[in-house]
C-alpha cells in the first residue's frame, strides 16, 4: 500500500490541536448557553432544492450518491446534498417541528458542514460552525438583531485569541437606497457589493453596470454608500449626506441605529457600522454580520450571520429568525498556522502510575482507578521497565506526575521540579494548574 497523502481542505488535527479546539468549543458552548440558547443538532443531508435556496452555492454543494446507484432508475439519493451551512437545515427543522417548538425559539447548533470550494489558508471543504438563531412566528422583533453581536462578542472574548471587530450593516439601507436611484434589481446590485474586497470599485462599477443596468453616476452613487463606516450612530448622516431618499432606507437606517447604540452600551468598540458588509446570499433581509480577526483582516470574515425574514415560511405562515455563525475550523486554522495558540501539554493526562512488576500491576491499577474516581486523569505504565525508563516515557508524552506505589507506602514525583512526597490515592490532589491542559496565546502564555 502506497503511503496515504491528505486529501486538500479536509483538515485533520494534532491532539494537541483537538484539544485546544475542544476547549474553544466548551467556551463558545457556556457562552451560548449562559444566553439562553438550547443545543441542536440536524441531519448532515438536505434535499437540494432546499440547498440551493439561498444563492450562489450550486457549485460548492456536495451531491450524496450511492457508488452503486442506478444511473437509469428514480432520483432517490442523487436528490440530497451534505449541507452547505446550518442555517438552511434550521430553517427545515422549524418548518417540521413548529408544532413542538416554543416561541421564540432559541438555539445554537455546534456542527460540520461541507463545501465545495477552492481550498486555501483559513478555508476548508470541511469545517465546524457554530451557530446561534432566534426565530419567531410571524414577527421577529428588530432588538434580536442588537442582541446577536454581544453574544459573538462575549463568546470570542472568553477565548485566548486577539480582539474582533463586527462589521455590521442592515439590508433595507442597501436595498432602499438602490431603489431610490432608480435600480430596480438591489439583488443584483447587493452581489456585486459585496465583492468589493476581491475585485476593487472599478471592478463592482462594470460588475454593477453589466449585471444591474447601472449607469455610471448609479454606480458612483453605490460605491459612495459603500464607503461608509462609522464606530457610532453617526452613519445615518453619512448616508443622509449623499441626497437619497426612500422609507425603507429611512427603515433601516433606524434599525441599524438600534443595533449600534445598544452595542455601544454593552461593548465600545465591538461593532463598527460598515456599509460595505452585503452578505452575498439571496435569503438576507436585514441586519448582517461579519466578524473580522485583528491582525488577521486579511483572510476576510470569521463570524457572520444576518436577518431572515423568509427563509422559513409555508403558505402564510412565516418563522422570520436572525442568527450568526462562528467558523471554528476558518478561526483555529489561522491560529494554529500562525502559531498563536498554545497547550500546556499535548495529552489530558495528569498521572503516569508506575509498574514495579507485572505481577504488581493489579496494584497499580487500583491507584490509577482511585485517583480517576476523584477526576485526575491518569494512565498506567505500558511496561514494567526500569522506574528510570518509565519516567521518560511520561516526559516524552508531557504527564507532569508518576505515581511509584510502595509496600511501605506510595510516592509521587513530579518529574518537572524532582520533588517527591508522600501521597494517598484518596487524598492527594494535584494543582489546579495541573489537573487539566492548559490554553492560552502563544504571546502571553498559557
Amino acid at each position: 500500500m502506497s503511503k496515504p497523502t491528505p486529501i486538500s481542505g479536509f483538515p485533520e488535527w494534532t491532539p494537541a490541536q483537538r484539544m485546544i479546539e475542544q476547549f474553544v468549543l466548551d467556551r463558545i458552548r457556556t457562552t451560548f448557553e449562559l444566553y439562553g440558547f438550547a443545543p441542536l443538532e440536524t441531519r448532515a443531508v438536505e434535499p437540494l432544492d432546499q440547498l440551493l435556496r439561498k444563492g450562489e452555492t450550486s457549485k460548492e454543494v456536495y451531491l450524496l450518491r450511492r457508488l452503486q446507484a442506478d444511473a437509469d432508475g428514480p432520483a432517490g439519493d442523487d436528490s440530497l446534498g451534505l449541507h452547505f451551512d446550518l442555517t438552511v437545515p434550521f430553517a427545515r427543522y422549524v418548518l417540521e417541528n413548529a408544532g413542538k417548538l416554543q416561541f421564540p425559539f432559541r438555539r445554537y447548533q455546534i456542527q460540520k458542514v461541507w463545501r465545495g470550494e477552492r481550498p486555501q489558508e483559513g478555508r476548508y471543504r470541511e469545517f465546524l460552525q457554530a451557530d446561534i438563531d432566534i426565530v419567531d412566528r410571524d414577527t421577529l422583533p428588530a432588538h434580536y438583531e442588537a442582541e446577536m453581536p454581544l453574544v459573538i462578542g462575549d463568546a470570542l472574548r472568553s477565548l485566548p485569541i486577539p480582539p474582533v471587530r463586527i462589521q455590521v450593516n442592515n439590508r433595507k439601507i442597501c436595498e432602499g437606497f438602490y431603489r431610490g436611484l432608480g435600480l430596480t434589481d438591489p439583488e443584483a446590485v447587493l452581489r456585486a457589493v459585496d465583492k468589493l474586497d476581491k475585485i476593487g470599485p472599478a471592478g463592482v462599477a462594470d460588475l454593477l453596470a453589466e449585471t444591474a443596468g447601472a449607469s455610471e453616476a448609479q454606480a458612483k452613487a453605490c460605491l459612495a454608500l459603500a464607503e461608509i463606516s462609522a464606530p457610532d450612530a453617526s452613519f445615518g448622516d453619512a448616508v443622509r449626506a449623499l441626497g437619497v431618499s426612500d422609507p425603507l432606507l429611512d427603515e433601516g437606517i433606524a434599525e441599524l441605529t438600534a443595533v449600534m447604540e445598544t452595542a455601544t452600551a454593552h461593548s465600545p468598540g465591538l461593532c463598527v457600522a460598515d456599509l460595505r458588509i452585503a452578505r452575498g446570499l439571496d435569503y438576507y433581509t436585514g441586519t448582517v454580520y461579519e466578524t473580522q480577526m485583528i491582525g488577521y483582516e486579511r483572510f476576510g470574515s470569521v463570524c457572520s450571520g444576518g436577518r431572515y425574514d423568509n427563509l422559513a415560511s409555508s403558505g402564510t405562515v412565516r418563522f422570520p429568525g436572525v442568527g450568526i455563525s462562528i467558523g471554528v475550523t476558518r478561526l483555529l486554522g489561522l491560529l494554529f498556522g500562525a502559531g498563536a495558540l498554545t497547550v500546556s501539554r499535548d495529552v489530558p493526562t495528569c498521572v503516569l502510575v508506575a509498574v514495579s512488576s507485572e505481577e504488581e500491576r493489579p496494584a497499580s491499577n487500583s491507584v490509577a482507578e482511585a485517583l480517576r474516581a476523584r477526576g485526575i486523569p491518569t494512565e498506567v505504565s505500558p511496561s514494567a521497565a526500569k522506574f528510570g525508563k518509565q519516567i521518560r516515557y511520561a516526559e516524552r508524552r508531557g504527564i507532569p506526575y508518576v505515581w511509584f506505589p510502595g509496600a511501605d507506602g506510595d510516592q509521587v514525583k513530579d518529574i518537572r521540579s524532582g520533588d517527591q512526597v508522600s501521597a494517598a490515592a484518596g487524598e492527594w490532589t494535584p494543582p489546579r494548574a495541573d489537573l487539566k491542559p492548559l490554553v492560552g496565546s502563544a504571546e502571553t502564555g498559557v
